[in-house]
């Protein structure tokens, strides 16, 4: 069922270790699937993590309401556990990682850009029936 509101976009950073990258990549190759189940009963969807060059770590996901996600996770002992494993491997974390990570400011969205230049550059109702 899709909603008829649009998702929440959220994007976060993080800091691995540079010695823990091989460690990091292999503990989400793959994820535990009680944590995957967690993370989808949460409301988080089209999820991805970005790893760049030095351990910069880039978070995506999608969801319906960001603040339900984070209370249902916040309060999952799969996700404690999870989020408490985690931990070592980031930088200047105060925290779990799921619940601190620096969120990123959208500035472009492609979609939502092209929505409204097709909303402004069609005729209103009142224009079209005055034709």
């Amino acid at each position: 069922m899709t909603s008829p509101v649009a998702p929440t976009r959220v994007c976060f950073q993080l800091q691995v270790k540079p010695e823990l990258l091989d460690e990091y990549i292999r503990r989400h190759t793959p994820v535990w699937p009680e944590m995957l189940a967690e993370i989808a009963a949460a409301g988080r969807r089209n999820y991805s993590l970005f790893l760049a060059d030095g351990g910069r770590l880039i978070g995506y996901y999608e969801t319906d309401d960001d603040e339900a996600a984070q209370a249902y996770l916040a309060a999952s002992e799969v996700a404690a556990k999870w989020e408490a494993q985690m931990a070592p491997f980031f930088v200047g974390l105060d925290g779990r990682p799921d619940q601190a990570a620096t969120p990123l400011t959208e500035v472009f969205n492609l979609a939502d850009q092209l929505d409204a230049a097709q909303a402004a550059s069609s005729p209103t109702t009142e224009e079209s029936s005055a034709s």
